[in-house]
């Protein structure tokens, strides 16, 4: 099993005006967060802007993309935006990459460009990372097709499963995972998402019960217990968690953030 130190994500992709959101670039850093993380919807900021304004107002704060939808640009494109945020954020950009969430076909639709079909548009996010140099990348990965592509190529693998998965559901794509990495999966970050964390699941999501890993509950020394215990036994080291519960999990961060 793998066994990275701690690195915690928070993930915000909105903000009324320049200045509230670099503050919460600032009180990310402040609280130790690792990095701040940007969706790519057409519902949020643009990533690749909001990712250099937070980066501009920080010092130590790693900025990334969670995670492009690779239908939405070339991979020429892409490769263009990492290599000016990398120079510009001293190196502290990472890039995530992703085939396209449920609703991505209908923005992709709206932006005047195809989305392809699933083989398509993993053979574009391979051709995207064979453009970019120099640059972390966290590949979102869930079917066999794209863990595949993820094992073989990625510096992080972001789980994209469901927040109700339990910790069985995400063994198994990890073993799957495993036989598909050989001896690289050793070298591989493992990440995964929390939809809500100390406090009870928005209502968009439903009932959540307590096996479900997209969801973190309880006070901080047990929240804490919990991911050091996933982390033994799944290899997930690289928790992010939406900025709503940013302050609320900040202690855990405090507890294990390096660890």
């Amino acid at each position: 099993m793998t066994h990275h130190p701690f690195r915690f994500g928070a993930v915000a992709g909105q903000a009324p005006d320049a200045g509230t959101w670099a503050g919460l670039a600032r009180r990310a850093e402040d609280l130790g967060y690792a990095t701040l993380l940007v969706p790519d919807t057409l519902g949020t900021l643009s990533p690749f802007t909001a990712a250099a304004v937070a980066a501009t107002v920080t010092t130590t704060l790693r900025v990334g993309t969670y995670v492009l939808s690779v239908a939405n640009r070339t991979p020429r494109a892409v490769a263009w935006e990492t290599a000016t945020l990398q120079t510009l954020t001293g190196g502290r950009f990472e890039l995530g990459l992703g085939a396209g969430r449920p609703d991505a076909e209908r923005e992709a639709a709206e932006l005047g460009v195809r989305f392809g079909t699933p083989s398509e548009r993993i053979e574009r996010l391979a051709e995207t990372i064979d453009a970019v140099k120099d640059v972390r990348i966290l590949v979102a990965a869930s079917g066999t097709k794209l863990l595949r592509l993820a094992a073989a190529r990625a510096d992080t693998v972001a789980l994209g499963v469901p927040p109700h998965y339990t910790e069985e559901q995400v063994a198994a794509k990890l073993d799957e995972l495993y036989e598909l990495a050989g001896d690289r999966f050793h070298d591989l970050e493992l990440g995964m998402n929390l939809a809500a964390a100390g406090a009870e699941p928005p209502a968009w999501l439903g009932r959540l019960d307590a096996t479900a890993t997209g969801l973190l509950r309880g006070t901080p020394d047990e929240m804490a217990d919990v991911l050091r215990r996933r982390r033994d036994r799944l290899g997930v080291s690289y928790v992010s968690v939406n900025a709503q519960y940013l302050d609320q999990f900040a202690p855990v961060v405090e507890r294990l953030a390096g660890t």
